[in-house]
């Protein structure tokens, strides 16, 4: 029986969960150690408590063992048309090793979506890589589609929606 309890982030949490999303970043993605903050996390209560973005995390016990979140999507990659619709891009995914493969991703995930839909939201985008084991196919669980796959060689950047309405 899952132990976890599922929230969102508080403003008293911001320094913990950015700390947690940072060494999770690293881990996953070491290529970006040099990179500069996103702005999403730079600008965290802006973006995820004060604006049109959410952000959730998972405790068990008070220990932060997983969070996700969504914003406003940014149109950022030319192929994709959303223009016509209230679109969210849903980022930053993590769980802890130990808490993996236990329906955490899946719960977190299912009240991130319920509050998309609660806030009016017609379709949920998200990216990944298939350097990212599972990634893709968890995705795909969740009720996703693959919409592109950029044919680069390093990045393979997987483009991926839910439609909501």
């Amino acid at each position: 029986m899952p132990t976890w309890t599922l929230q969102p982030v508080a403003r008293s949490a911001i320094a913990e969960v950015l700390a947690f999303v940072d060494s999770a970043r690293r881990e996953l993605f070491p290529m970006l150690t040099n990179a500069p903050v996103p702005r999403d996390l730079a600008q965290f209560a802006e973006t995820y408590l004060e604006g049109e973005g959410c952000f959730l995390e998972a405790r068990d016990n008070g220990r932060l063992v997983a969070v996700i979140g969504y914003l406003p999507y940014d149109h950022r990659f030319a192929q994709l048309d959303y223009h016509a619709e209230r679109v969210v891009e849903v980022v930053r995914l993590f769980v802890l090793p130990d808490y993996r493969r236990h329906g955490l991703a899946g719960a977190l995930f299912g009240a991130l979506r319920e509050r998309a839909v609660q806030a009016g939201i017609g379709c949920l985008y998200l990216h990944t890589h298939p350097f990212l084991a599972g990634a893709i196919a968890f995705w795909e669980r969740q009720g996703f589609v693959v919409v592109d796959v950029e044919q680069d060689p390093v990045w393979q950047t997987t483009h991926m929606q839910m439609r909501l309405r």
